[in-house]
């Protein structure tokens, strides 16, 4: 019964779409009728400010972070329930209930998720993603590529740093975000394939 639950708080955390509150109650507008479609932080600030894209890049880490610290104070001893978490965070963020199962693209969740799983691997993501951004001006080619590395950060980190606990269910909980977020931008590739998504 504890894993359901645990699976289900981080679910519901994930879902919350800051992003399309934000908008509703300073425009009056739906997110996901305009721009990428999105209700993540680079279309909320595009449609309705910079001021308003931070607030749901924050509150939208935060209810990533949020999710896997309940699950670890839930299941300390069980790394893949933790994983679990994670991953089903940002799957609710993707797919939220309460708006039909259409959302976000997960990045500010992921940030959050692996901000308490793998500080330092988000870390040298990070940097990746602010490299690729000032070189190209693509958000979502920047968020893609540093997505992607998270894996690999984390194996250099064990194998070269210091081992990971748990390292396996780490390791499969960041390939399945990087999954995720990888096909929730599918619109995105196909635009900087056609040479026309948004640049900053």
């Amino acid at each position: 019964m504890r894993p359901l639950l645990v699976v289900i708080i981080a679910y519901l955390l994930g879902s919350i779409p800051f992003g399309y509150l934000i908008v509703r109650r300073k425009l009056g507008d739906d997110i996901r009728q305009t721009g990428s479609g999105g209700t993540g932080a680079t279309n909320v600030s595009r449609r309705a400010g910079k001021t308003a894209g931070v607030i749901t890049l924050v509150l939208d880490a935060l209810k990533g972070s949020l999710a896997v610290l309940l699950a670890m104070g839930l299941s300390p001893d069980v790394h893949w329930i933790i994983a679990a978490a994670a991953i089903v965070a940002i799957i609710g963020h993707m797919f939220p209930v309460w708006l039909g199962f259409r959302g976000g693209k997960g990045v500010a969740t992921g940030v959050g998720v692996f901000l308490i799983l793998a500080p330092i691997a988000l870390l040298c993501a990070g940097i990746v993603f602010l490299g690729v951004v000032l070189l190209t001006r693509y958000v979502s080619l920047g968020s893609i590529t540093a997505a992607v590395t998270i894996p690999f950060f984390v194996w250099l980190q064990s194998v070269f740093v210091a081992p990971v606990a748990e390292l396996k269910s780490l390791l499969i909980a960041a390939i399945l975000g990087a999954v995720l977020i990888v096909f929730a931008h599918r619109g995105n590739i196909g635009r900087l394939a056609r040479g026309t998504e948004s640049k900053i």
